[in-house]
């Protein structure tokens, strides 16, 4: 993304939901969509649409609209998901395992390659009874060697919150570039790391706001 710097981060946030539409279409069996039906299915305006694609160039025909393969190859060239990203889990508890079992991910070109937990023979058949396959939940202190030997770019923290600095330490000293911590508290991370903390009671406290008023 560096070469879009500038990119409001509102439009990236929508750039994935232009995809999952697009993805919509082309398994419906439509080649082409306009911005008028792209901003209906994303609950967004049209001239919304056409300004988020205008930051990237000109992807459609004037009056004819886009053509649905290319502009989701594009979208999955600017959001960087046209490759493998490979994702180490910390904290195998409940959000751990349903993230383990998140069909999805490969689909979107994520894949996980790791799992770590303090307690891994406990966590191994627990998992493996709900999704049916062998899953290999490593010990947390194996992290840094296993990660740097599996070449992790992405690592997600489901740790309880006091462990989660830790963890998070853990994967910067082996150089991963990006971290998306769950658990319910802010950690810090290096500059030249990209981390997103994912507060689901914080969505459910904006939800709220707008409910009582």
């Amino acid at each position: 993304m560096a070469k879009y710097a500038k990119i409001p981060e509102a439009t990236v946030r929508r750039l994935s939901n232009y995809l999952k539409c697009l993805e919509d279409l082309e398994q419906k069996g439509e080649k082409v969509a306009s911005s008028a039906l792209i901003a209906l299915i994303c609950n967004v305006n049209a001239a919304q649409v056409r300004k988020d694609f205008a930051y990237f160039g000109e992807f459609g025909i004037r009056g004819m609209g886009y053509s649905v393969n290319e502009l989701r190859y594009h979208i999955r060239e600017i959001l960087g998901t046209n490759r493998e990203w490979r994702i180490a889990v910390v904290g195998i508890g409940n959000l751990g395992s349903a993230l383990l079992m998140y069909k999805d991910f490969l689909k979107q070109s994520y894949k996980i390659v790791a799992a770590f937990d303090q307690e891994p023979v406990k966590v191994i058949g627990h998992i493996s009874e709900q999704i049916g396959k062998p899953i290999e939940i490593l010990h947390i202190d194996r992290l840094k060697e296993v990660v740097k030997a599996r070449n992790v770019e992405i690592g997600l923290i489901t740790t309880p919150p006091p462990e989660a600095q830790k963890v998070a330490n853990l994967f910067v000293e082996a150089n991963v570039k990006g971290i998306m911590n769950f658990a319910p508290t802010q950690i810090r991370v290096p500059s030249h790391v990209v981390l997103r903390n994912v507060f689901f009671t914080a969505a459910l406290d904006n939800l709220v706001y707008h409910l009582s008023n």
